[in-house]
């Protein structure tokens, strides 16, 4: 699903992807950033998450496999911000309650997609744990301190708070990853913050006036509040069986070296 992109994002998008790809084997390449998150702007940088399997004889002999590449590039007046993590870092993050990596594999927006990455997202959908709340509950407070902060915060900052606090909330309660905040607001009480979504959608520096900071600061604490009742009560075990991801990782590795 790439149509929240312009065609000159996704023109930039399509010329790193392309090169990228002769460098490693992407599993996945995600949409993430304020395009993914359901407030992209006309200046949004373009952030493009991926996951790569490492050549399997490179885990054997001297060869050292490439555990992560990253770098911001401009291509025509489009930012765009790359990373990609190697495929056996990423099935620990998902034991482990890594938000990124599971926001990679079960995220809405794939520009590039290996089918065997539904395999994986099979597995990273039954080992979600309460360990996802500690990568949630941290993004959050990280953002809510930028906001405390600044006199005059972005609209972008509430919403990065408002979106990593739901995000995680609605995942503990119920399994399910949804990243575009557009989509809880209504359901979590938060209705009114459209017209935030409506302020970041005309640029990454559209400030607030103070009163309206004010008017947020006690709902950004309720908000993760809301987080953490969400992990006392969820249905989802403390933390995954490691030996499935374990299982089908080796399974992988082998198959690619055969």
């Amino acid at each position: 699903m790439t149509d929240v992109l312009e065609p000159v994002a996704r023109a930039a998008a399509d010329s790193i992807l392309d090169r990228e790809s002769d460098q490693r084997d992407h599993l996945v390449v995600a949409l993430s950033g304020a395009h993914a998150y359901g407030f992209p702007s006309p200046d949004s940088d373009l952030d493009l998450k991926a996951v790569h399997i490492a050549p399997s004889e490179h885990f054997l002999g001297l060869t050292k496999p490439e555990r992560e590449a990253n770098f911001i590039e401009l291509v025509g007046e489009v930012e765009v911000d790359y990373t990609s993590n190697e495929l056996g870092g990423v099935v620990q993050g998902l034991l482990d309650g890594n938000g990124n990596y599971l926001e990679r594999v079960l995220g809405a927006y794939s520009l590039r997609r290996d089918p065997l990455c539904d395999e994986l997202a099979e597995l990273a959908t039954a080992a979600i744990s309460r360990r996802y709340l500690r990568h949630y509950r941290g993004f959050a407070l990280n953002q809510l301190a930028r906001v405390q902060r600044s006199e005059r915060p972005a609209a972008k900052q509430v919403l990065y708070v408002l979106r990593t606090a739901l995000t995680g909330t609605h995942l503990l309660r119920t399994g399910e990853l949804v990243v575009d905040v557009t989509l809880l607001l209504d359901d979590y009480g938060y209705g009114d913050a459209r017209e935030l979504v409506e302020a970041k959608r005309k640029g990454e520096r559209m400030l607030l006036e103070r009163n309206v900071k004010a008017a947020w600061l006690d709902r950004l604490d309720a908000v993760i509040e809301g987080l953490d009742e969400a992990e006392s009560s969820s249905p989802l075990p403390s933390e995954a069986d490691a030996a499935p991801l374990d299982a089908w990782l080796v399974q992988t590795r082998r198959a690619r070296l055969a």
